[in-house]
């Protein structure tokens, strides 16, 4: 026997964790799975045991876990998930598009970074050449968690009368086709962004020096 750290996910997955292996568990298995804790006496077991559970997937595959010490034990709700948090490079491509803005398209203006709304921070609101509101949700990768997003910020926004019509734009260094059928279905204009030659662009903001 060993010591692992066992996590039972909301979503139906089990994990086994060790001290070592960085994040990747030892060993896993995926939902949709079921967890069974099995009858001792029935089992083949070691004596010290205190319980087994079996989980089983959808291939009818089996993950068999013995317990024979909890050392601790608790449960957490997580809560709603609030949705991706920016890595470095995606704050960093803000800031540069912001100061860019006419990668958008000619003559767009910067209303605001981070325009604060009701369910979060849309990343850019700007204007476009003809004075239309436009949302701008930024992505390292787009995916369809990004689409979601900036649909629900477009269905709020769109409720201001100082704003409406809003449009979308879905930003991104590489959009993955499934987002991209998603965006313009919902008439979201999807854009790749090229970091390197952001970051060489020179700024058009006034410096002392």
């Amino acid at each position: 026997m060993a010591r692992r750290l066992l996590m039972i996910k909301a979503d139906g997955s089990v994990l086994v964790h060790s001290d070592g292996g960085s994040y990747k568990p030892l060993n896993w298995m995926s939902p949709p799975c079921w967890l069974d804790e099995r009858d001792l006496a029935t089992a083949e077991v070691p004596e010290t045991a205190k319980a087994l559970w079996v989980v089983t997937n959808k291939a009818g595959e089996e993950l068999r876990i013995t317990i024979e010490d909890i050392e601790h034990d608790s449960s957490h709700d997580l809560g709603i998930d609030p949705g991706l948090v920016k890595d470095g490079v995606e704050a960093h491509l803000q800031e540069l598009l912001a100061e860019h803005v006419q990668t958008l398209g000619p003559g767009y203006t910067l209303i605001r970074r981070e325009y604060m709304t009701a369910i979060g921070p849309v990343d850019l609101l700007c204007r476009d050449a003809g004075g239309a509101t436009v949302a701008v949700e930024i992505k390292r990768r787009g995916e369809i968690d990004g689409v979601e997003q900036l649909t629900r910020y477009l269905e709020l926004l769109n409720r201001d009368p100082l704003l409406a019509p809003v449009s979308g734009v879905f930003a991104a260094q590489q959009i993955k086709p499934q987002a991209r059928t998603l965006a313009e279905d919902r008439g979201i204009r999807c854009l790749t962004l090229d970091y390197d030659a952001l970051r060489g662009t020179e700024s058009n903001e006034f410096r002392l020096f």
